[in-house]
């Protein structure tokens, strides 16, 4: 009865969100709002304007004065002819407008319907894909599938994801699965390290705050080293999904030592601002931050709780799911459906082929040596060089000991079935993210804050509504461009017009809650990639996993929000 009603009111949304996205393109004025981002500029060889951009120069072009501009907020109340210009105000500050709107709370509309949906229906492809079609009804798309969904599935993005995560890590996991070299590593660590769930729950842990990278590459690799050691000693997926989920993103705000500052800095300039003026001032205000950022350590904490067995600040399903696994050994729920298929679970290595822990241990020190050492000598890692390296290393390694060229390929092919559900799932989560952006829904939420608000209170709505912004758009980083161009000045006029004792100490709050708020948001989504990734790694249902961590991840947060206001109350 409860999954008929439940049905019966996912049809109803369903309806409901195509007819409201047909309503707001046709009723539902957009509201135009001038983005200004500011770069680190410098005079090159040829005395020309420039700044850099991922490692490559680029020129300025010819400055408008900021009046003139038709991308200025004075001037911005149609559709404009230009999409960015660079201008000058009367100051000498020089910085690159682009254009954005929202439709006020519609904006919200499409990620409203997609989590909905998922929540009713536990079928993410078909909950994301509504909200695509809702989403792109709003904006006029009404050719669903040759204007919105080819082009992206054709854009370079997509075409990298469906690289990485369908041909790349789904053939290499079809490999370790037809050499046994996967379970060849489990049975090792079982024998000599891991003794039961709690150490295998402490090597997951411990693995996700060495690879501190974060998102989705620390995700992947630390999902799929411990699947098989932890499906042995019968740890729930739940809780595997959960501490790999939550030891990506949190751990990667905290030991920063990746390439969050080099991004983050560039959103944060702030005119006028001595300690945000220049790069090197921006990137030793990130980590002078570090210690602020309460949720990542409280997040990170309780997954260390979760994988000593303390269980009490995990939520009722994280309880069930460790005493289900611990009473029956069952590691899914009832009517769970894994994002990982049966095929990657079950061993078919050939008769005369003879496994060993290495074939696994060698190819995954090989991706991470690349992605760590890509990371060191270009600024940023090259994952599908380490997939590539990763996955042909192992193909080697099997024929060299003797496995046919057909059973190699026969496992390639099996990986691939494995992890085609999700990587379509995650594709689409990319695609509804980059539409939710579109329609401006972060936009939107950040606007409310132009009301006057007590300073004490300013973190804490940072903190709700970049939140609410990951959760609906499924990324962190796409939040931090929304957010923290708009976020950090807001902050800074209200420690001067309040007369703030600190204004800096105010500014570093405000700028963990923003950093941290979005991490959760994103964390706890289930149109986010590291989500889908979490619960594809590790063989879980996406629901269960979301539903499950969204209570310890929860209570991190609002033990952040609490000391983020007492510590802006009582010490700015």
């Amino acid at each position: 009865m409860m999954m008929r009603k439940n049905q019966t009111t996912a049809l109803f949304m369903l309806i409901f969100g195509l007819l409201a996205g047909i309503f707001c393109h046709h009723y539902i004025d957009k509201q135009w709002l001038e983005r200004a981002v500011s770069y680190e500029l410098y005079a090159n060889l040829d005395d020309q304007l420039a700044y850099k951009f991922k490692g490559k120069e680029i020129l300025v072009g010819e400055l408008t004065p900021y009046q003139l501009s038709p991308l200025s907020q004075d001037n911005l109340e149609t559709d404009p002819l230009i999409d960015q210009q660079w201008v000058q105000d009367s100051q000498g500050t020089i910085r690159l407008l682009k254009p954005a709107f929202h439709f006020g709370i519609w904006s919200l509309l499409p990620a409203f319907i997609t989590v909905c949906l998922c929540l009713l229906t536990r079928e993410p492809l078909v909950s994301l894909l509504t909200g695509i079609i809702v989403g792109a009804f709003m904006l006029g798309q009404f050719d669903v599938v040759d204007k919105v969904l080819i082009p992206n599935l054709a854009s370079e993005g997509t075409a990298s994801l469906l690289l990485l995560y369908l041909w790349l890590l789904g053939g290499l996991l079809g490999i370790w699965t037809k050499t046994g070299a996967a379970q060849a590593f489990a049975d090792y660590m079982a024998k000599h390290f891991v003794k039961g769930p709690k150490s295998a729950k402490l090597v997951t842990w411990l693995l996700g705050v060495l690879f501190f990278q974060g998102g989705t590459m620390s995700t992947v690799l630390v999902g799929t080293t411990v699947r098989p050691l932890a499906d042995k000693a019968k740890v729930s997926h739940e809780e595997m999904s959960y501490i790999v989920d939550s030891t990506a993103s949190p751990i990667a705000a905290v030991l920063a030592f990746n390439a969050w500052p080099a991004y983050v800095q560039a959103l944060i300039f702030v005119p006028g601002v001595t300690f945000l003026a220049t790069e090197s001032d921006r990137l030793s205000f990130f980590f002078s931050s570090i210690p602020f950022s309460f949720y990542g350590i409280f997040a990170v904490i309780g997954t260390l709780l979760l994988s000593l067995n303390i269980t009490k600040f995990s939520g009722k399903r994280i309880q069930q799911a460790h005493q289900r696994a611990a009473t029956t050994g069952q590691l899914d729920a009832p009517g769970a459906r894994p994002l990982s298929a049966k095929e990657l679970q079950t061993v078919a290595v050939p008769a005369n082929y003879r496994p060993n822990m290495l074939e696994f241990v060698v190819p995954l020190a090989c991706l991470i040596g690349i992605a760590i050492g890509t990371f060191i000598a270009l600024g940023s890692p090259k994952v599908n060089w380490a997939f590539t390296a990763a996955l042909l290393l192992s193909g080697g390694i099997a024929l060299i000991k003797g496995m046919s060229l057909n059973d190699l390929i026969d496992g390639f092919g099996t990986g691939l079935k494995g992890v085609v559900l999700a990587s379509v799932i995650l594709m689409l989560a990319v695609i509804i993210g980059s539409i939710s952006k579109q329609i401006g829904g972060g936009l939107y939420l950040v606007s409310l804050l132009a009301e006057q608000l007590p300073y004490w209170l300013v973190p804490l709505t940072l903190q709700l509504i970049t939140m609410i912004i990951a959760f609906s758009t499924g990324t962190s980083w796409g939040t931090y461009a929304i957010a923290f161009p708009l976020a950090m000045p807001l902050a800074w006029e209200i420690s001067q017009v309040q007369g703030l004792a600190n204004p800096e100490l105010y500014l570093m709050v405000c700028f963990a809650t923003v950093l941290n708020g979005s991490i959760y948001g994103d964390q706890c989504s289930p149109i986010s990639d590291t989500t889908v990734l979490s619960a594809m790694t590790t063989g879980c249902d996406l629901m269960d996993h979301v539903k499950s961590q969204i209570v310890p991840a929860s209570l991190a947060a609002a033990m952040a929000a609490i000391l983020w206001t007492a510590l802006v109350y009582f010490f700015v």
